[in-house]
């Protein structure tokens, strides 16, 4: 069997070898085992289920959690020449009807569902009468109500262990700690699942974190080094998703607004816009984004923080799909904090939840302000090793200088102290700097031998302190009393000298450019390499399909290196099987002939 699954591998996907734990995993389904499959985002998840259920007899299932997801995956198996279909909401009663009759005479391969629909009794039991090859559980992490991404619909999905016995089913997820590892195969009902764990490692992903001072500046720094490039920009709220996106547009940049609150007539006409033009900046919630295979999205973007390390993960992850370099960029600000710790606070959830997503959001406040290299520390947070400094993220590029902040540490907290342990970040930091107003008047706050003694240091400054004083746990922001700043224990022996303390420098970041796929481009070849986009987004507008889905910019990248001149050169490329050859090839190799170099 696994010969087969070759074969679908060179001929069909236009792969020449597996990557990775690829074959292992496919071989397990085929032996009819269950499987955890944890994958970096970008790793080849989908052609471990996908493989298997067209190998093995019968219909594949795959449980899905987004419509979006869906249409993208069954769209993008068409061009591939694979039966693929959908079941969700979208269809008419008509198009439902049509599904079963294909389903009834075979002429389906594989079958996307929600997961809400799939375990409606009467869903299960008219799927039963079909012979299945395998069921993928995709975003597996939506089962773990301790995960980031929990989904209460997904809960139910024990059922199809018993089901649909005998028949293999493998959960997939890009993000998952040992402890909700083991609750995904015990909500499931995995039957003695085999484990494949990947590296968490995106090695093309570069990660930068600086303190924000102003975002909106920040951003648009950021921006002008990546110009033609798609991306995301995440934002906590709907409304800064929308008023972000119409100052982004006011800048020049090709911007949209993605939330849940919009129109879904809206949403669908801004995603396909996303999916199949160049250059378009999604400003969005987290609630765009997850499944969304764009295989060519240059950077993700936060403007304001994550609510967990593995959020974060997981929405990076939606850069580089492709394997070619991006980056992930962010900023984050005291406010942020305070703004995560009330949600957190004023959230329904038990205590012990709320425990859970406090330690959490610490996790990543920790990451945040590490002065060694970040995609190690990131990495180690999922518990694995990188061997050494991976030189592709700002601590690496730029390590941060320290600096004994011993005494400025002591002005701050006894600052808090004196203020009466009731105000918030900006007001301690006006009376360190001496800045009078009528509430330091009328509080007598001026008076105080801390009033001033901060003036050798700037706002953003005192701010950088502040903010690793809470991570290192001297100084916590009381959410009940709208984030007013107050001393823990720790505070105590550095306050009376008793130790020394060093802090990171914050300095205002030097903007480099992580290499994109473009800036691979030589002169020379540019013309070539814009005449390949050009041809890819006619086609794309042709077929009515997204431009990745006929060619990733990595394969337009070999087609530019390499110049194919026939039908072998051309299946020679990585990505290019026999059905995108016969659809796209010759369309191709016409451009790449026009752009012959002189022997």
């Amino acid at each position: 069997m696994i010969e087969h699954a070759l074969h679908l591998l060179q001929h069909t996907y236009g792969y020449s070898h597996f990557r990775g734990q690829q074959q292992d995993i496919i071989d397990n389904a085929l032996h009819g085992n269950d499987s955890l499959v944890l994958m970096p985002t970008g790793g080849g998840k989908s052609l471990c289920y996908q493989i298997p259920a067209l190998v093995r007899p019968g219909l594949g299932i795959v449980v899905s959690p987004l419509i979006a997801l869906m249409q993208d995956q069954v769209s993008a198996l068409r061009q591939l020449g694979i039966a693929g279909a959908f079941l969700n909401s979208t269809l008419s009663a008509e198009e439902k009807r049509h599904l079963a009759q294909d389903l009834y005479q075979g002429n389906v391969d594989i079958l996307y569902i929600a997961p809400e629909r799939l375990v409606q009794p009467h869903t299960l039991q008219w799927l039963q009468q079909f012979p299945i090859s395998l069921i993928a559980i995709d975003e597996a992490h939506c089962v773990a109500q301790w995960g980031h991404d929990f989904r209460a619909d997904y809960l139910e999905l024990h059922q199809l262990s018993t089901a649909f016995p005998g028949v293999p089913l493998m959960a997939l997820t890009a993000t998952a700690t040992e402890t909700t590892q083991q609750e995904i195969a015990q909500r499931l009902a995995l039957r003695q699942p085999s484990v494949f764990l990947s590296s968490f490692d995106r090695p093309n992903i570069h990660y930068s974190v600086q303190p924000k001072n102003d975002a909106r500046k920040q951003l648009i720094k950021f921006l002008a080094q990546h110009k033609k490039e798609s991306g995301i920009v995440y934002c906590l709220s709907r409304k800064k998703v929308e008023s972000t996106a119409k100052w982004l547009s006011e800048k020049g940049v090709k911007a949209l607004p993605y939330h849940a609150g919009l129109p879904v007539n809206l949403r669908a006409h801004h995603l396909e816009r996303f999916l199949k033009e160049d250059a378009i900046v999604m400003v969005a919630t987290i609630a765009f984004g997850m499944g969304i295979d764009k295989p060519d999205v240059r950077f993700v973007c936060h403007l304001d923080l994550p609510k967990s390390m593995e959020a974060y993960y997981q929405e990076t992850g939606r850069a580089g799909r492709d394997g070619e370099p991006a980056h992930a960029w962010m900023v984050y600000g005291l406010n942020d904090v305070v703004q995560l710790k009330q949600m957190v606070e004023q959230s329904e959830a038990n205590e012990q939840h709320k425990q859970n997503e406090r330690i959490k959001l610490d996790a990543l406040l920790g990451w945040c302000e590490v002065t060694h290299c970040r995609r190690s520390a990131l990495l180690a947070y999922f518990g694995e090793t990188l061997p050494k400094a991976c030189g592709n993220c700002d601590t690496c590029s730029t390590p941060p200088p320290t600096w004994d902040a011993t005494v400025a540490a002591q002005k701050l907290l006894s600052c808090i102290y004196r203020t009466g342990q009731r105000f918030g970040s900006t007001y301690v930091i006006d009376v360190l700097r001496g800045k009078t107003s009528e509430r330091t008047e009328s509080l007598k706050h001026h008076e105080l031998s801390t009033f001033g003694i901060g003036k050798d240091l700037n706002e953003n400054q005192w701010r950088s302190i502040l903010r690793q004083l809470m991570v290192l746990g001297y100084v916590s922001a009381d959410a009940e009393r709208y984030g007013a700043l107050v001393l823990q224990e720790k505070a105590r022996p550095l306050l009376r000298g008793m130790e020394t303390l060093s802090l990171r420098q914050d300095l205002e970041e030097k903007l480099t450019k992580a290499a994109s796929g473009t800036a691979r481009v030589s002169w020379s070849d540019r013309q070539l390499w814009e005449a390949l986009r050009t041809e890819r987004k006619r086609l794309a507008q042709e077929h009515e399909v997204p431009p990745y889905q006929i060619f990733h910019d990595a394969v337009l990248m070999q087609m530019m290196e390499n110049r194919p001149q026939s039908k072998i050169d051309m299946l020679q490329i990585s990505g290019i099987g026999d059905k995108k050859y016969e659809r796209y090839g010759e369309a191709f190799l016409g451009v790449v002939r026009q752009f012959a170099v002189s022997p």
